[in-house]
């Protein structure tokens, strides 16, 4: 035990430490909040009696913070500035992008950017786009990590669990994701859109979909000319490993035939949705 506690001084568990993989892997940056709100959901609940939101926040989000600062410590990841809200940002180096590729099952060429200085202006449209992810993945609590909790917890708890469904996991996602119109998939070139969120989760037969995430920052001008860029790549076709022409979308292979960014198996059908 004090060998645990000397490698990870806050005390955090690798559960509570892959939480942090995962959800940074996929969204890049994020709240110790949104962290938990993803990874541990149960700890709403089991929180929810404290007198103040600002003391419920500190208590269900105070395992997944002591991760953090574990894994800052061996540097995996770092903080990053803070919300417009005051709340600080988290991201990983890219030696915890290393660690988050072998907990979201991704080669590392997948896995992005570092996200560092993210939070240098309040990282709004990263936060909306986190939120987005949140509202569509309706994180459901673990009702055994409850078993031991009053029956008020449990009965708020239990009432989440039988709600409406969410789609994928937070492996499912993947954000600022490079549609090229031209260049290769690994390399693209100028003009190309660019999704905030791709969403890919056949089990609940989502096969492909696009998703936009707009903060009110852009003219209608510049929406439409976005949604040309998006018309260009489904209209885009490249050679499949079989010599023939497909559309690119259904074709998300590199130069080696390696499936990338994500799109890792054929679609049949996508969505785009446009910033609102």
């Amino acid at each position: 035990m004090a060998g645990k506690r000397k490698n990870n001084p806050a005390g955090s568990t690798n559960s509570y430490r892959g939480d942090v993989l995962r959800v940074l892997g996929a969204l890049k940056v994020a709240t110790a909040d949104q962290i938990q709100r993803i990874g541990a959901p149960h700890l709403t609940f089991r929180h929810a009696d404290k007198p103040t939101p600002s003391k419920q926040k500190q208590a269900r989000t105070a395992s997944h913070t002591g991760a953090l600062s574990d894994m800052r410590k061996h540097g995996l990841s770092e903080n990053g500035g803070s919300t417009e809200t005051g709340d600080s940002l988290r991201n990983l180096t890219f030696k915890g992008l290393q660690a988050a590729s072998y907990e979201l099952q991704r080669p590392v060429t997948e896995m992005g950017s570092t996200a560092r200085g993210a939070g240098s202006s309040g990282a709004s449209h990263p936060m909306a786009v986190n939120e987005t992810v949140i509202a569509l993945l309706r994180p459901k609590p673990n009702m055994t990590k409850l078993a031991d909790d009053p029956p008020h917890v449990q009965a708020a708890a239990q009432a989440a669990l039988d709600g409406p469904g969410g789609i994928g996991t937070i492996a499912s996602f993947w954000t600022e994701v490079p549609l090229p119109a031209t260049g290769t998939w690994n390399a693209p070139g100028k003009g190309g859109a660019q999704a905030d969120l791709v969403l890919i989760a056949p089990q609940d037969q989502v096969p492909l979909l696009f998703i936009e995430v707009d903060n009110c920052h852009e003219t209608p001008e510049e929406l439409a000319d976005k949604l040309e860029k998006y018309a260009r790549f489904f209209r885009r076709k490249v050679k499949d490993t079989d010599g023939k022409e497909r559309p690119m979308w259904r074709n998300p292979l590199d130069g080696a035939g390696r499936p990338v960014r994500g799109c890792a198996a054929p679609a049949r059908a996508t969505g785009v949705q446009p910033c609102r």
